[in-house]
């Protein structure tokens, strides 16, 4: 069994990470599921979500509907409470260095834009959203650097080695709780479009009974008062199990930028 990476794992919240897999782990034992002790953070993620053996894991919404589509199946969608997600869905914002003239999107043409990665929906896809219907002739911005993640792509923008970045808002709530020095270097001038936040997901291979109840031992955890405390800590207030089909929404976001001239970020 394999239990892996969650998406939003910065050092500070390691421990409290942790603490809700162990809540977790005990729910998924009660109901006869055996769950490893801890978390795996040493894997290849794009392997261990091709693994059969994968027990649960966190995605981005984007690889889940193109890279790894038939891969995986959705145990149920986290609610969070940063300012930006709304149920079941979250937000990018585009930040740029608190001294800069910019005041909103438009102001960015011809800058440099960081991004954490292609495969990213809040890193990539929701700025080339945005972006799309100021581009012409397939450009806006002068150049895009691939940094690895939101967390790099802060950093990079902070000292300028980019101009903006769009950054996923759990990313950007963890950065203004516990990067304080960061996020005061930074400032938001404009929000994307919403779309389903990043799912809790298990090996396609697994059984409906098995899906059921994993998907029951997430609910639970995530609505249990003693975990309350650990998910203040991970911005998290529960989970909702919409349909495969409200990830729709992330392709539909391609697609139209795709249509109006603006397949890549540049």
């Amino acid at each position: 069994m394999i239990a892996s990476l969650p998406m939003y794992d910065w050092p500070e919240l390691r421990p409290a990470t942790d603490a809700l897999w162990r809540a977790l782990a005990a729910a998924l034992s009660r109901r006869g599921i055996s769950a490893p002790s801890g978390l795996d953070r040493e894997g290849d993620r794009h392997a261990q979500w091709r693994d059969p053996a994968l027990l649960l894991s966190q995605t981005c919404g984007y690889p889940f509907v193109t890279a790894l589509k038939g891969w995986l199946r959705l145990v149920a969608v986290p609610i969070y409470t940063a300012e930006g997600c709304a149920g079941p869905s979250y937000r990018s914002v585009v930040l740029v260095r608190a001294d800069d003239p910019a005041r909103g999107l438009a102001d960015l043409r011809g800058r440099i834009v960081a991004y954490n990665s292609v495969d990213s929906q809040s890193g990539y896809s929701a700025m080339r959203a945005l972006a799309a219907p100021l581009a012409r002739e397939g450009r806006f911005f002068a150049a895009a650097v691939e940094t690895g993640s939101h967390l790099a792509s802060m950093e990079a923008v902070a000292d300028a080695g980019a101009d903006c970045a769009a950054i996923d808002c759990v990313c950007w709530a963890m950065a203004e709780h516990y990067r304080g020095d960061l996020a005061s270097r930074l400032r938001v001038i404009a929000w994307s479009p919403p779309a389903p936040a990043l799912p809790f997901v298990t090996s396609a291979r697994r059984s409906e009974l098995e899906i059921a109840q994993i998907r029951a031992a997430v609910l639970e955890t995530l609505a249990d008062p003693a975990t309350a405390d650990v998910r203040r800590s991970l911005f998290l207030a529960g989970a909702e199990i919409p349909s495969d089909a409200a990830y729709d929404a992330i392709l539909a976001m391609e697609a139209k930028a795709v249509a109006a001239g603006y397949p890549a970020l540049g």
